[in-house]
């Protein structure tokens, strides 16, 4: 343990806190990252003349891996550690971002920003957060996962505008450098503060006052404890509910709203800087909408929290094909609407999981049903796309993601209805 975190650890702010704000840090960094093919379609569009369908393809390799990813990351924490597995996370990234300049053929955008990218981005992904709530929280673990994945809507607001003037104004290779500097930067931070439990640096959970055992460190290889989660999930009714409700999640955020958006109002008259501005207006209030997302699953039902979710943001996507009739005005609408409740739905699914699981093997299921979750993100990214090139727009799927929504909060009242299993009973005695 280093002098600074010992040092930290003595003091009268419990460490997990700065364990939560390195945590905040890193996703909020890898959410820039994720958030800029939603800024070069246009110009790698108009450089190389590829078709939206064809970078829309890179998009959905880059959300599948950054959901199937997931489970192996927490196997990795596990296995190897929380730090290690940050590190090695970040400099993946660096490196395929930094490579992409130099592409020149479709193949190569689909390996370094779909492949790499991907698969980089998705070991620092939800999951990360997952793992750190779990491990160094007892008590509000809903507000603080609702505030590590707000940091997701800060990484859009912080990054988006300011890229998106950058690829105005110097072209899109600057802006992709810029980003991968941004990735290295953090490593240090990582390196000297991150820890990997509370009795690390001798302290019990934040909400606990007596240290807990170390858990036996697994032994296996990292592939096989994630697949053998995937088994144990399979056998549940409620890790099939909640990877089908966060697969509509995935669809109709990340993979729509998250990369067509910008597109969409550039086809509608809309500058791409000022539509950049609207996906960081989208930032703002979910980092307020999600925050506060947390702080409910701390204190409501999660299953009637999610269905509340879905089925608003079914209403505001069924909405959109009107907002961008009525210009930037409804656009903005939309906006805060939609905003408020883009993530919100993390923070409860997360709870559910634990209660169904447990707190040590919640992040891997967590990361299993993460996957179904960028697996729909990555439908709807290439489906988008391909709609768009056949229909010349994008009605057909903003009303196709809106309805799936009302799916989903059929799904989300299903969710704990089955009998209680021990693991939900001891990880709600918890």
């Amino acid at each position: 343990m280093s002098f600074l975190s010992d040092r930290l650890a003595r003091g009268r702010i419990h460490y997990g806190w700065y364990v939560a704000g390195i945590t905040f840090v890193t996703l909020l960094v890898a959410a820039g990252i994720r958030s800029m093919p939603s800024i070069l379609i246009l110009p790698v569009e108009q450089e190389f003349g590829w078709s939206r369908a064809t970078i829309s393809f890179a998009v959905a390799i880059n959300l599948v891996l950054y959901g199937l990813m997931g489970p192996f990351a927490a196997a990795f924490m596990e296995r190897l550690g929380v730090r290690k597995t940050i590190v090695m996370s970040l400099v993946l990234v660096a490196g395929g971002v930094a490579l992409t300049p130099l592409m020149t053929a479709p193949w190569q955008l689909v390996l370094l920003w779909g492949v790499v990218v991907g698969t980089g981005t998705g070991m620092t992904a939800l999951v990360l957060g997952a793992t750190v709530v779990n491990r160094w929280f007892s008590e509000q673990r809903g507000l603080v996962m609702g505030m590590l994945t707000a940091s997701t809507a800060t990484g859009q607001l912080l990054f988006l505008p300011l890229l998106a003037m950058i690829v105005e104004d110097l072209g899109w290779r600057t802006a992709v450098l810029g980003v991968a500097c941004a990735a290295l930067v953090i490593v240090p931070l990582v390196m000297l503060l991150m820890r990997e439990r509370p009795r690390d640096v001798g302290l019990a959970p934040f909400g606990k006052t007596e240290m807990e055992a170390a858990p036996p460190r697994p032994t296996g290889n990292p592939f096989a404890l994630a697949f053998g989660a995937l088994i144990e999930g399979s056998r549940s009714r409620d890790f099939w509910l909640l990877f089908g409700t966060f697969f509509i999640c995935g669809l109709s955020t990340n993979g729509l709203i998250g990369t067509h958006l910008i597109a969409a109002c550039f086809d509608a008259g809309i500058p791409e800087v000022k539509a950049a501005g609207l996906l960081a207006m989208m930032g703002i209030f979910d980092l307020v909408g999600t925050t506060l997302s947390g702080w409910l699953s701390d204190r409501y039902n999660n299953r009637y929290l999610l269905a509340w979710y879905y089925g608003l943001r079914g209403l505001s996507l069924l909405w959109l094909p009107f907002a961008l009739d009525l210009s930037f005005f409804g656009l903005s609408l939309f906006a805060v609407f939609y905003g408020l409740d883009w993530i919100a739905t993390v923070p409860p699914t997360v709870r559910l999981a634990t209660n169904s699981f447990g707190r040590e093997k919640a992040p891997m299921m967590f990361g299993w049903i993460f996957t179904g979750h960028q697996l729909g993100a990555a439908v709807a990214a290439f489906g988008a796309g391909v709609l768009r090139t056949a229909m010349d727009g994008y009605l057909e799927a903003f009303l196709l993601a809106g309805l799936a929504c009302f799916v989903a909060v059929a799904m989300s009242l299903m969710i704990g209805r089955q009998p209680t299993s021990p693991a939900r009973v001891a990880s709600e005695a918890a």
